[in-house]
């Protein structure tokens, strides 16, 4: 089972809630780190542990079901679906990160940091996956 502890929301995005949840289930899956037969947080405990509508969840989830991502099996509730094949290609992957760094290049901008010091902060995040997220 999936620690709901591991999903996140930003409650200040302009992204709405649902999307944030499916585009991390997104990641997760096509990145190799959630196995295919994973199973999810129920809709009703993932809401509770976010403290949002289970509404929410649930469309994230039928989404993420309709797109072939996510299976429903009775009695268990939602898994990860089989792989169909082969991880999809680097260039899939980083499109699904590009909105995200769309909005850190903006607001760097906005800070007037140099490109340089976001690099190496985004390089220091990315090799120390346990540090504190804001």
């Amino acid at each position: 089972m999936i620690d709901p502890r591991l999903f996140s929301i930003a409650t200040g995005s302009p992204e709405p809630i649902y999307r944030q949840l499916v585009e991390q289930v997104r990641r997760r899956v096509l990145a190799g780190q959630w196995a295919a037969g994973a199973g999810l947080p129920s809709v009703r405990e993932l809401a509770q542990a976010l403290a949002i509508n289970p509404m929410t969840v649930s469309k994230a989830y039928s989404l993420l079901e309709a797109e072939g991502l996510l299976a429903r099996q009775r009695g268990i509730g939602m898994v990860v679906a089989e792989a169909p094949g082969q991880p999809p290609p680097a260039a899939e992957r980083l499109a699904l990160v590009r909105p995200a760094l769309a909005r850190v290049a903006e607001q760097a901008r906005e800070l007037g940091l140099a490109p340089h010091e976001v690099l190496t902060l985004l390089s220091e995040l990315m090799e120390d996956p346990d540090e504190p997220r804001p």
